[in-house]
């Protein structure tokens, strides 16, 4: 008895040190595999809460969970907008797609309902799994007749990566509209986004979304620099094209740069427009005149950087939206404007002549007691140099626009500026070709807000009361 005691206790000992002991091969000591963890659960929800869109026309937005396509289609915060929250997706006739993957989805569930006291209508949802190159529709159409948002679910059955559309199919006469909301992912492992920030677009889209969902100041800001929000703001008036400050965005990608704020396109290689506010604050210093053009550092390396020498012997000036004259509050202020983003190959009589005599009126004007707000821009391909005609400089990396536009709304020094936008305040639209036999008065080229919109395509005052937009973009300055 007292042996087999014995016996049970050295057993016991021997287990103990074998589960305790590493593993020796070879002489040499191994640690144990630590335990493989399965995968987790994630759930992730896009309430199109982030991102701005007030225009059916198709564009890209920059919502948390990636970048979305929009065609015709908005992000809707009216009263008749079926909503979980502010703002939900409202869709006209077209649709609105993931411009990203997803992996280790299980199901999907969105919420949706009609817009309003609209019509029924149809709606279907489709899936790629090959980087958007294709979609195949999930389940059968949706028949909308439900006045309160409602929840449908699908489950996924693949491994692959996959995308997601939502389509809405054309009816004859009226056009219906349906609110979408709270599209919910639930799935295992690695989803390959970045909630916020940037997503695996492994596919056909490769690009990446690098930025933050908030403009990135550009140039180092001094106390001198506009607000970002309110009176002042270089923004006041709206975000014409509905620029972002992410990279996928590569055509209309947000820059501020603390005195100025623009939509800037990598494959023209200048920026769409560039939006300012002006006051007698902006030019009473009198900084001198920096000259010291510069690539801006700030852009992604994904584009192409358009450099201070790169209009050499184009025959085109290096010319400014945001004017250096604008900008004398300080030398920061004034550098800020010789950025090469803030350029475009413009014709040194149009630039030096046209465009140098408006902007020395609209700085009379703010001399005079008033404040303004100013966008320029430029669109088309095609300009008429010292050289002769070219539609693109520096080996085809930035484009010669056909025409160059200014708008300009000019209120008395005071507060709340927005509010006391009417009717009857000035605005002043120009738009010239971009040649070397512009008249040197500007005056000349004076056309209405809403040309300008019908020829870019953006919403110059989209801020403003619609009442207001209405009468004001209508007129052609005539003093």
């Amino acid at each position: 008895m007292k042996n087999r005691k014995l016996l049970f206790y050295f057993s016991g000992i021997i287990l103990f040190i074998a589960g305790c002991a590493k593993d020796y091969r070879g002489g040499i000591a191994i640690d144990p595999a630590p335990p493989v963890e399965p995968p987790k659960p994630y759930t992730i929800t896009e309430g199109f809460e982030t991102g701005t869109k007030g225009e059916y026309k198709q564009g890209d937005v920059q919502l948390t969970t990636g970048t979305w396509n929009f065609n015709d289609a908005l992000i809707g915060n009216l009263a008749a907008d079926l909503k979980n929250g502010l703002k939900s997706v409202r869709l006209r006739t077209g649709d609105f797609t993931m411009k990203f993957d997803i992996s280790g989805l299980q199901q999907i569930s969105i919420k949706h309902g009609k817009y309003g006291n609209d019509a029924n209508q149809t709606w279907q949802l489709l899936m790629s799994d090959d980087g958007g190159a294709t979609y195949k529709q999930l389940g059968s159409d949706f028949n909308e007749m439900n006045t309160t948002l409602v929840t449908d679910s699908f489950k996924i059955v693949t491994t692959k990566k996959v995308r997601f559309q939502i389509k809405k199919i054309a009816t004859a006469g009226a056009t219906p509209r349906i609110n979408i909301d709270d599209i919910t992912f639930k799935g295992v492992g690695d989803a390959g986004i970045i909630v916020g920030g940037a997503t695996d677009n492994s596919g056909a889209d490769t690009t990446k979304t690098t930025s933050p969902p908030n403009p990135e100041r550009g140039v180092t800001a001094g106390t001198d620099a506009q607000p970002l929000n309110g009176d002042n703001s270089n923004l006041l008036f709206g975000n014409p094209s509905g620029a972002q400050p992410a990279v996928v965005m590569t055509d209309n990608y947000l820059i501020d740069q603390s005195y100025y704020v623009e939509s800037y396109s990598n494959n023209r290689g200048t920026p769409n427009w560039v939006s300012w506010h002006l006051d007698a604050s902006n030019i009473t210093n009198s900084a001198p005149r920096g000259d010291n053009f510069a690539g801006f550092i700030g852009l992604s390396t994904t584009f192409y950087h358009v450099e201070s020498n790169a209009y050499q012997n184009s025959g085109f000036d290096r010319g400014h939206n945001c004017p250096s004259a604008d900008r004398t509050s300080s030398a920061s202020a004034n550098s800020a404007t010789f950025l090469m983003t803030n350029m475009i190959p413009q014709a040194p009589n149009n630039n030096e002549q046209t465009w140098a005599n408006m902007e020395n009126y609209l700085r009379a004007q703010v001399v005079e007691g008033n404040e303004v707000y100013i966008v320029m821009g430029n669109y088309g391909v095609g300009g008429m140099g010292n050289n002769g005609a070219a539609n693109k400089i520096n080996n085809d990396h930035v484009t010669v626009p056909s025409n160059v536009w200014k708008v300009a709304v000019i209120v008395p020094t005071g507060d709340n500026d927005l509010g006391r936008v009417s009717a009857n305040t000035r605005v002043i639209a120009v738009n010239t070709p971009n040649i070397n036999t512009t008249s040197t008065d500007w005056k000349n080229y004076r056309v209405t807000v809403r040309d300008i919109e019908k020829a870019t395509g953006y919403n110059l005052f989209s801020n403003l009361p619609q009442s207001v937009q209405d009468a004001i973009e209508i007129k052609k300055d005539a003093l």
